[in-house]
């Protein structure tokens, strides 16, 4: 079994940790400029898109499972559809938002209180970005599919080769053409389009066998439609409420100044590397509970989630450790401002802590996106933000600052883990009865 979840880990580790290296170069390129400005500019840009597209992941994560369910039922016709399913909101909401990008600039920047000079650069980043909607949302839909149909490998090699491409291409843009902040946004557009092509590719490469099983009528059979856009709802709320927490952390942050906001940029990144290597045996769970309960075995259900946790209790020891001996490295590596660092460094204990405190939560989710266990995962993510993330602020943010906002973030990270287990057998073992 543990060979089976490093089949699938490994390559989504490799593909995951491209993703915050990317935002870590993003930062190292506008940290390296001599103004603070580009770091919070970054930031800010971020956050937006972090609201728009993250509204989409549930497209990653409900056809991951239902695509997992119907490989481990050996449902060929439902493998197929439900990709098309994903394909055609993609399509849709990406239009939307290209449609409605200056509307959602002009809100995003009124609710975002930052100072002039940030804001400005903000703006140049977010316009040339919106403009990679269409492949960034697609490629969920076919990241998601992949995973489900227990291949990890075709998403690291798209990974690799669309991160290489976009740090090169920010990197020239950047540093060649005096683009700044622009330059970062432009590398980031051509580069989703090249893993677009790629992914298509690959479909059309190593799964063309599977077209004779789609059709218009069931792509859009009723029951499937409904039970489609019942997971992806609740997933969608869900996504809603972990966009609002980040968003939420970004905006005080900014308020604050300017410095901080740049500080939390800076230490939200040891968060986000945690987090991509904790996602990759996370989408392990996706795939294999999804099959194993697809395939109604419940041994082999139970054997991969108890060696999921083994996994998980040694990989956040293992950053625990990492992250007390060498955060103020990293921190040089992000950024040349003396400042920042040091500032920064009043924080770092909270980053140390939150390994240990979240990996509970990453690995549970992979679990209930496998079970299709959505409207679990929506509940548990509401009690989260409500009853722990937004009273811890409001309650430790005037005694302590910045400390309370980072406690707060903690706490949101463990209570999830803890209302997850608390649904566990609900979510779970209920799928065999």
């Amino acid at each position: 079994m543990n060979k089976r979840i490093l089949k699938i880990a490994l390559p989504n580790i490799v593909s995951n940790i491209t993703i915050p290296l990317l935002g870590i170069v993003d930062l190292a390129l506008m940290g390296h400029l001599g103004k603070v400005d580009f770091i919070g500019a970054i930031a800010l840009g971020g956050t937006i898109f972090n609201f728009l597209y993250w509204g989409f992941a549930f497209l990653r994560m409900g056809t991951s499972g239902i695509t997992a369910q119907a490989y481990g039922a050996r449902n060929l016709n439902e493998t197929i559809l439900s990709l098309s399913r994903a394909l055609l909101v993609a399509l849709i909401g990406s239009i939307f938002i290209l449609i409605l990008q200056k509307p959602i600039a002009d809100l995003s920047f009124y609710v975002i209180d930052s100072e002039e000079s940030v804001e400005t650069i903000a703006k140049s980043y977010y316009y040339v970005r919106v403009w990679a909607a269409p492949a960034t949302i697609g490629l969920y839909a076919l990241t998601g599919w992949f995973i489900g149909m227990q291949n990890s490998k075709i998403p690291m090699v798209i990974a690799i080769i669309s991160n290489i491409i976009n740090i090169a291409l920010s990197a020239f843009f950047v540093y060649g053409m005096n683009l700044d902040a622009r330059g970062v946004a432009l590398g980031t557009v051509i580069a989703q389009y090249c893993g677009l092509f790629l992914a298509l590719f690959f479909i059309f490469r190593f799964y063309r066998r599977l077209f004779r099983y789609w059709s218009i009528q069931g792509m859009m059979k009723i029951k499937e439609l409904k039970n489609f856009i019942a997971i992806n709802k609740d997933i969608f709320i869900r996504t809603l409420c972990i966009i609002f927490v980040f968003t939420f952390f970004t905006t005080e942050s900014a308020s604050t100044n300017k410095n901080i906001l740049a500080v939390n940029s800076l230490l939200l990144q040891f968060l986000f590397i945690f987090s991509y290597f904790m996602d990759g045996f996370a989408f392990a769970a996706e795939a294999l509970v999804g099959k194993f309960i697809g395939a109604k075995n419940q041994t082999g259900l139970r054997s991969v989630i108890r060696l999921l946790f083994i996994w998980g209790i040694g990989i956040s020891l293992a950053f625990t450790f990492f992250y007390a001996a060498s955060s103020n490295w990293i921190l040089s590596a992000l950024t040349n401002n003396k400042s920042t660092i040091l500032e920064a460094q009043a924080y770092i204990k909270w980053i140390v802590l939150l390994p240990i405190l979240s990996f509970g939560s990453f690995l549970l989710d992979g679990i209930f996106i496998g079970a299709t266990a959505s409207k679990y995962m929506r509940k548990t993510m509401m009690a989260s933000t409500l009853l722990v993330f937004i009273p811890c602020y409001y309650f430790l943010s005037e005694s302590f600052q910045n400390h309370g906002l980072w406690i707060a973030m903690l706490g949101f990270m463990l209570a999830r883990g803890i209302f997850q287990t608390i649904y566990y057998k609900k979510a779970i073992l209920l799928k065999f009865n």
